[in-house]
C-alpha cells in the first residue's frame, strides 16, 4: 500500500486521539462513584427489606397488645360486675357467697396475669418501634448518600462525554486528511490490536516496544518513503519519522 509520508504521520495524530478516547472510555467504566453506587444500592435494598420486616413485627405486636388489653378489660368488667353483685347483698347463700368471692379472687389473679402480659408486650413493642425508627434513619441516610453519589456520577459522565465529543470532532478532522484505504487499514488494525499505528523511534516499534533487527531496519530504510510498512512483531503500521533511526 502506498500513502504520502505526511498522510502516514497523520496516523500518529489519529492514534493519539484514539488513545485519549480509550482513556476516557476506561475512566467512564471505572468511575469510583459506580462502585459506591453499587455498594450503597445493595445496602439500601437490604435496609428497605429490614424496615418492612421490622414494621411488620411492630404491627403484629401492636395487634397483640390490643388483644391482650381487650382481654384485661373483659376480665376487669366481669370482676367489677361480680363485685357489684357481692356488694349489693343480693347473694345471701353462704355457699353462693363463697363461690362468688372465689370467682372474684380468681378474676383478679387472672387480671394481674394479663396485665403482666400487656407490660411484656409493651416492652417488646417499644423495642420493635425503636428498631423501626433506627432502620428508617439508616435507610434514609443511605438513600441520601446514594443520591449524592448518583449526582457525582452524572456530573463526571457529563464531563467525560463533553471531552469525548470534542476529541471525536478533532478525530474527524484528522481522519479526513488520511486516504480512505490507509484509514480502513488503520481502523482494522485498531480493532484487532487496540492501536492501529505506531512510531518507529530509535529502531524500536513504539506499539509493541520491540527493537527491530538490522535486517528489518535495512528493509524499511530501502522501502520508498510512500510505502506503508508494518511491524513484523505486532503487525501495526510503522510510521517513519526523523527519529526512527534509519
Amino acid at each position: 500500500m502506498k500513502a504520502a509520508p505526511e498522510a502516514q504521520k497523520r496516523l500518529l495524530d489519529l492514534a493519539e486521539l484514539d488513545s485519549v478516547l480509550d482513556r476516557l472510555a476506561h475512566r467512564r467504566r471505572t468511575l469510583p462513584e459506580l462502585a459506591e453506587i453499587d455498594e450503597r444500592s445493595k445496602l439500601y435494598a437490604k435496609l428497605v427489606t429490614q424496615v418492612i420486616e421490622a414494621e411488620t413485627e411492630a404491627g403484629d405486636l401492636a395487634r397483640e397488645q390490643t388483644k391482650a388489653e381487650n382481654d384485661v378489660d373483659a376480665v376487669r368488667t366481669r370482676a367489677d360486675r361480680d363485685q357489684k353483685r357481692l356488694d349489693s347483698g343480693a347473694v345471701t347463700s353462704p355457699r353462693d357467697l363463697a363461690s362468688l368471692q372465689s370467682e372474684i379472687a380468681s378474676l383478679h389473679k387472672r387480671q394481674g396475669d394479663l396485665e403482666e402480659v400487656v407490660l411484656e408486650i409493651m416492652e417488646r413493642r417499644e423495642a420493635a418501634d425503636t428498631k423501626v425508627t433506627d432502620l428508617i434513619t439508616q435507610r434514609d441516610e443511605v438513600r441520601a448518600a446514594l443520591s449524592a453519589a448518583e449526582d457525582r456520577r452524572d456530573a463526571a459522565l457529563a464531563e467525560i462525554e463533553k471531552e469525548a465529543a470534542d476529541v471525536q470532532g478533532r478525530r474527524g478532522g484528522v481522519a479526513g486528511d488520511i486516504p480512505a484505504d490507509l484509514l480502513k487499514l488503520y481502523e482494522k488494525l485498531k480493532e484487532q490490536y487496540g492501536v492501529g499505528a505506531a512510531m518507529l523511534h530509535g529502531g524500536r516499534c513504539q506499539g509493541c516496544k520491540v527493537a527491530l533487527s538490522i535486517a528489518e531496519m535495512n528493509a524499511i530504510k530501502a522501502a520508498p518513503h510512500d510505502e506503508v510498512v508494518r511491524c513484523e512483531e505486532c503487525r501495526r503500521i510503522l510510521v517513519r519519522t526523523p527519529e526512527s533511526g534509519l
